[in-house]
C-alpha cells in the first residue's frame, strides 16, 4: 500500500436524483468516488458527474453483486467503503472511517443505520444488525448474491470490526416508493430462495411476516416511533409475505429469469 493510504468510496444508482446530491456531498472527504449506475432515466448521473464522481453506466442489470463487482474494477484507491444512494455519512461516522483507513489495518468494518421513514427518524427503534461495507482492496475478491450480497474476501478468517457510529439511511421516503421496494426485494429474495429449491405458499408468508412485525414492531420498539414506524415495519412484513408467495405462485416465472 502507499505510504499515505487512500480510500474510494463506491455508489451504485438508478434514478436517484432525489437523494444523490446529499449523499455525495457526505462522501467528499474520499479520496476517490465512483458511482456505478444501472441506466438512470432521471438527473442522476448528470448531479453526481456535476459533483466530482466518476461515473459508470452499466446498464445491463445482472443483480447487486455484479454492480459491485465491476465497481470495483473502477477503484483505485487502498481501501473502499460502499455507500448507497438513500444513505449519508454524518462527519462523526467520516473522521471514524478516515481513521481507519490510517491506521492501515487489515480488516473487515461493519456499520449500523440509523432508519429515516416517511420524513421521521427512527431513533427509538433498537438496530437492526450491522452490514459490512469497508475493505481493503488487497483482500476482497468479488460479491456474490441476487440480493444482500456477500463479500468474498482472499482471507475468509478476516477480523471484522463494528464502527461506533451510524450511516443515515433514508429507504422508505413515500408509501409509493416504499410498494416499489416491496416488489423488487419480494422477488430478489424469491428467486434466492428458489435457487436453493427452498418451498413456498400463503402459510408459509404469514408466518414469516408475523414474526417479522412482531420482531421489529415489538422486540425492537417499532411501536415507540409512531405512524412511521408501524408503515416502517408493516412493509418490511409485507416484503417477507410476498416473498414466500412469489416464490409458491411464480416460481416458474423466477426461474425463466434466472437463466436470462
Amino acid at each position: 500500500m502507499s505510504p499515505k493510504p487512500t480510500l474510494c468510496i463506491g455508489i451504485l444508482t438508478l434514478n436517484e436524483e432525489r437523494r444523490i446530491t446529499q449523499c455525495i456531498q457526505s462522501a467528499h472527504f474520499a479520496d476517490q468516488i465512483v458511482v456505478v449506475d444501472s441506466g438512470s432515466q432521471d438527473a442522476t448521473v448528470a448531479l453526481a458527474q456535476s459533483l466530482g464522481a466518476q461515473v459508470h453506466s452499466h446498464p445491463d442489470w445482472q443483480g447487486f453483486a455484479e454492480q459491485r463487482n465491476r465497481l470495483i474494477q473502477h477503484c483505485s484507491a487502498d481501501y473502499i467503503f460502499f455507500l448507497d444512494a438513500d444513505e449519508v455519512i454524518p462527519a462523526e461516522l467520516a473522521t471514524e472511517i478516515q481513521a481507519a483507513v490510517q491506521s492501515q489495518a487489515q480488516l473487515t468494518w461493519e456499520v449500523l443505520w440509523n432508519q429515516v421513514a416517511y420524513g421521521k427518524p427512527l431513533t427509538l427503534m433498537k438496530t437492526t444488525g450491522g452490514v459490512q461495507r469497508m475493505f481493503p482492496m488487497a483482500n476482497l475478491l468479488r460479491f456474490e448474491g441476487l440480493v444482500h450480497e456477500k463479500a468474498i474476501l482472499k482471507n475468509p478468517q478476516t477480523p471484522v470490526r463494528k464502527f461506533k457510529h451510524r450511516l443515515w439511511h433514508y429507504s422508505r421516503e413515500t408509501v409509493y416508493g416504499s410498494l416499489q421496494k416491496l416488489a423488487q426485494y419480494a422477488q430478489l429474495g424469491a428467486a434466492k430462495r428458489a435457487e436453493k429449491g427452498k418451498r413456498g405458499g400463503v402459510l408459509r408468508g404469514f408466518a414469516s411476516a408475523l414474526n417479522s412485525f412482531i420482531q421489529l414492531y415489538f422486540f425492537r420498539r417499532g411501536f415507540l416511533c409512531g405512524a412511521e414506524g408501524f408503515l416502517f415495519c408493516f412493509f418490511i412484513a409485507l416484503e417477507c409475505f410476498f416473498r414466500y408467495a412469489m416464490l409458491h405462485y411464480d416460481r416458474d416465472y423466477l426461474t425463466a429469469s434466472a437463466k436470462r
